[in-house]
């Protein structure tokens, strides 16, 4: 007991001198302010106060972003350099041939076949557009239907169609927006999303919405977290953290929402996010966390329990996007591959987004955002109670939504049952893994992370691997293209479970990369030169500005240039 006195006398004796010095401090730092003000008139000393208080709040602005003042200054030296004429000139005429190229390319895909640029005179009768219908519906030339396509279309069973086809056509004309008129459309939305709430253990007090599809079910989470730190924490400036692997969609939901949304790094091993990192970017504008399960690019499920746990600690909720795999994931440990938990069983998860439309197997334009309470989910509706057109409320962006997609979600999900699901994830999770263990025994690619869904990430130190990708394509494969490290990957469907669908993919991936490695083109083309120019410029703005050519030519109604024969 004595020697704990005599420690805690001394320890208070330091305190006390270690007071007395920041006192003298404060004096000294006193008489260099009175000295440096005296004899000076009032506005003088304001003034230059708040000058300097100024410039220090850009300086700290200027500094403290997210973006190294290097990276910012290289971009700042190629806007500059685009302003020169001759500069400007060849840009824009580059601009002009990408624009033109893809044109070409979406006429090449349908014939060059004429557009209807404005309505026939008279209607056409049914048999007309039937047929004309089943002309627009034959053209491309990747066969889907043979598993040649990444992802993209998640069964095409015949019976299904039809089955989804009759159902629709019977809510067709139907609107979620008025659920006194259609009662029978809002009883099977409120039963899709119970049952999903269900699939990811949420518990009677789990709720969400229907949307129409993994954007909208991301961006309504981001609108509900935004509006409870508004309303109810009184963040002014609300504040998104997601891996820098997150889907666009969270960047999406920050730019319409107006929220500043921060990028965390993850693990160039692993490829999961760094815990380390998003704890050191938590701040008190911080209004939610993301994590994925999986991700797109590479199929790797982020460390969910420990981005929950971070919520918990500093009362922040988190967002669980499920959009790519929720409908394999939540059916793995049943269907014998068991997973870390990653819904609502991890205390922290507020809420889950889970496409229907991919692996439920529902039509496009469904999905689902699921909350572990009703507070959330009020903040997502938006309501205008003052409207002359009486009070408005809506739970999602949409006003007017389609019924018919409700109700053949809805015949999709029963019709699945469980047991169902469960065969598919089975049978998809299998394949994935033997092109998985397939892929890396071939020279010249390598896997990235553990892929534990039904996406395969590829990149290789040996050559671009873009160009693998588009030898890949001339054999009908249609895979995506990921940068950032430089990558492509294959999105494992039902379509890809058929027999010999898997052991081609590998035998063309391993011939292909051979022959890469033994006769290394001189000059890359294709996606290969596209990527690889599109990473290398600093400017990102040009980036969206070719992304801008791509989504031109989807609308353009212009036919392609014939050449003339002289």
């Amino acid at each position: 007991m004595k020697t704990l006195m005599r420690e805690w006398k001394t320890a208070v004796f330091i305190i006390v001198q270690k007071m007395e010095v920041s006192k003298n401090y404060i004096f000294l730092l006193q008489d260099y302010v009175n000295k440096a003000c005296e004899g000076k008139p009032a506005w003088e000393i304001i003034l230059k106060t708040a000058g300097t208080t100024v410039l220090l709040v850009w300086a700290k602005d200027f500094i403290f972003q997210d973006e190294s003042i290097m990276e910012r200054g290289k971009k700042t030296v190629f806007r500059l350099a685009r302003r020169i004429p001759s500069v400007k000139a060849k840009i824009e005429e580059e601009i002009s041939k990408v624009s033109s190229s893809m044109m070409d390319d979406f006429n090449k895909n349908i014939e060059n076949s004429n557009y209807i640029t404005k309505l026939p005179e008279k209607g056409w009768n049914q048999d007309e557009i039937l047929q004309e219908a089943a002309k627009y519906t034959g053209y491309g030339t990747f066969s889907w239907e043979d598993g040649f396509a990444s992802g993209t279309v998640y069964n095409g069973n015949q019976t299904l169609t039809e089955l989804m086809t009759k159902v629709y056509g019977m809510s067709a004309w139907s609107n979620p927006l008025h659920p006194d008129v259609f009662p029978g459309v809002r009883k099977m939305e409120a039963e899709v999303v119970r049952m999903c709430c269900t699939m990811f253990h949420g518990d009677a007090s789990s709720c969400g919405v229907m949307t129409t599809g993994g954007t909208e079910s991301i961006i309504m989470a981001c609108k509900a977290y935004r509006d409870y730190a508004i309303n109810v924490k009184g963040i002014k400036k609300p504040e998104m953290l997601v891996p820098v692997s997150a889907h666009a969609a969270f960047d999406k939901g920050a730019q319409l929402l107006g929220m500043r949304i921060r990028h965390v790094p993850f693990d160039p091993e692993t490829m999961k996010v760094d815990i380390a990192a998003m704890r050191k970017m938590i701040n008190r504008n911080t209004c939610m966390l993301a994590g994925s399960a999986p991700q797109f690019p590479h199929g790797v499920m982020d460390p969910i329990i420990e981005i929950a746990g971070l919520g918990l600690q500093y009362d922040i909720p988190v967002h669980v996007d499920a959009c790519l795999g929720g409908f394999l994931i939540a059916f793995m440990d049943d269907a014998g591959f068991p997973l870390a938990p990653f819904d609502f069983r991890v205390k922290g998860v507020t809420s889950i987004s889970a496409d229907t439309h991919k692996y439920g197997y529902a039509p496009k334009g469904s999905s689902v955002i699921m909350y572990n309470e009703p507070k959330w989910r009020h903040h997502q509706f938006f309501v205008t109670p003052d409207w002359p057109g009486g009070i408005y409320a809506t739970p999602t962006i949409g006003g007017s939504r389609s019924g018919g997609i409700v109700s053949a979600c809805w015949a999709a999900l029963v019709y699945h049952g469980k047991q169902g699901y469960v065969d598919y994830t089975k049978s998809i999770v299998q394949t994935t893994r033997k092109i998985e263990e397939g892929c890396r025994k071939i020279k010249g690619v390598f896997v990235y992370g553990n892929p534990e869904v039904s996406v395969v990430a590829l990149g290789s130190n040996d050559y671009n691997i873009y160009q693998l990708s588009d030898r890949m394509g001339k054999r009908g494969w249609n895979l995506n293209a990921l940068q950032y490290p430089s990558s492509i990957h294959i999105a494992v469907t039902v379509l890809h479970t058929h027999p010999g669908v898997a052991e081609r993919f590998i035998k063309d991936i391993e011939e292909l990369s051979n022959e890469i490695i033994e006769n290394p083109p001189k000059e890359s083309g294709g996606s290969a030169a596209l990527y690889g120019m599109a990473q290398s410029i600093p400017d990102r703005s040009l980036v969206g500005e070719i992304a801008w050519c791509y989504l031109d030519a989807v609308y353009s109604t212009k036919i392609s240039e014939k050449p003339t024969i002289e």
